[in-house]
């Protein structure tokens, strides 16, 4: 199944997971040693009279955060649209949706913004540092927070909804994690439907 990119934005609803494979050479690392068919993550906030937010952590600037009203690297709320935009035109990246089946409440929405709140401008690791926060939560050790990358925010903003039993830190979780190919499990009876194609 395919949409349009404008198909897929009228469709997103908070919790809704956007996917992005790419071809550069810190995408190749990522999947390589993750074993990953994807190497960004990240999660649709729909809230209210706001327009469609994607909450995310990457190394640009481009795009500014909704959350602070500037520019910055690292852990940003942006405008989902434009973020899609420059992870496929810019960044050169195929992107996927995935819809989440299950009733977000309001007290997830605010746990939500509480997340944001908490996350927002963390820093993104170097490529390097990201692969050691990941093998480190591999084996189930927890990283600082000082630095954040993609899955770990997703993972992070999904325990703070109920959606994920925190028994397992935040990076334990990369990208692939998220692909349904992967056995996520999910609390509540909450679920992730399949990859929907997004052309752009």
């Amino acid at each position: 199944m395919t949409l349009s990119l404008d198909q897929a934005v009228g469709l997103t609803r908070t919790g809704d997971l956007w996917l992005f494979h790419g071809h550069s050479v810190a995408d190749h690392a990522i999947r390589i040693v993750t074993n990953a068919p994807v190497n960004h993550v990240g999660m649709a906030v729909v809230l209210d009279d706001l327009p469609p937010l994607m909450w995310h952590a990457e190394l640009g600037k481009g795009l500014r955060d909704v959350w602070t009203d500037s520019h910055h690297r690292g852990v940003q709320l942006h405008d989902l649209r434009d973020s899609v935009v420059q992870w496929t035109g810019r960044y050169g990246q195929r992107a996927w949706l995935r819809q989440l089946d299950a009733a977000v409440t309001r007290a997830m929405e605010d746990a939500v913004l509480r997340t944001i709140a908490r996350l927002d401008g963390t820093p993104f690791p170097s490529t390097a540092k990201l692969v050691g926060r990941w093998a480190r939560g591999r084996v189930r050790r927890a990283a600082g927070a000082e630095l954040t990358y993609c899955a770990e925010v997703v993972a992070a903003t999904y325990a703070a909804m109920g959606l994920l039993a925190e028994d397992r830190p935040t990076n334990y979780y990369d990208p692939g994690r998220f692909w349904s190919g992967d056995d996520l499990e999910l609390r509540d009876g909450a679920r992730l439907g399949a990859e929907i194609a997004v052309l752009t």
